[in-house]
């Protein structure tokens, strides 16, 4: 018997490293994809909710409804940009810092458990391996 391709096997990480987010993040009541958005913003202050989405890998779609309901629990806020009024930029706020700082020790603690076995240097090469992968397709 073939062993699953590469894309399913990927796949499958993607989607157990989404279950295992949403069931440490559902106490605080942010989704995996919601907390996604929050470390993009973490990293990258200012974004349009268009820019938002691409680096969330959702659709603008999905975004306007995620960029809702973060604004709604004070994770977020909107607010035009000054360099064009037709635009609207998005920015962390203190609440959806505080919130990030809370979970970054499980959110860590659930990667090294991913990550378990794997050597540093190991580590090192599949994050490259992921980035390089990423970028090919993007």
């Amino acid at each position: 018997m073939a062993p699953p391709s590469l894309l399913y096997s990927v796949k499958q990480v993607e989607l157990a490293t989404r279950a295992r987010l949403d069931e440490l993040l559902k106490p605080a009541g942010v989704t995996a994809l919601q907390y996604t958005a929050l470390t993009v913003l973490e990293r990258r202050d200012d974004m349009s909710s268009a820019e938002l989405a691409r680096n969330s890998f959702v659709t603008p779609q999905s975004m306007a409804d995620l960029v809702g309901a973060l604004e709604r629990r004070n994770l977020i806020t909107r607010s035009p940009d000054p360099a064009s009024r037709r635009r609207h930029v998005i920015s962390l706020t203190d609440d959806g810092r505080a919130l990030l700082a809370r979970h970054a020790p499980a959110v860590q603690q659930l990667e090294e458990e991913m990550l378990t076995g794997f050597t540093a240097r190991e580590r090192t090469a599949f994050r490259g391996y992921l980035n390089r992968a990423r970028a090919a397709l993007g």
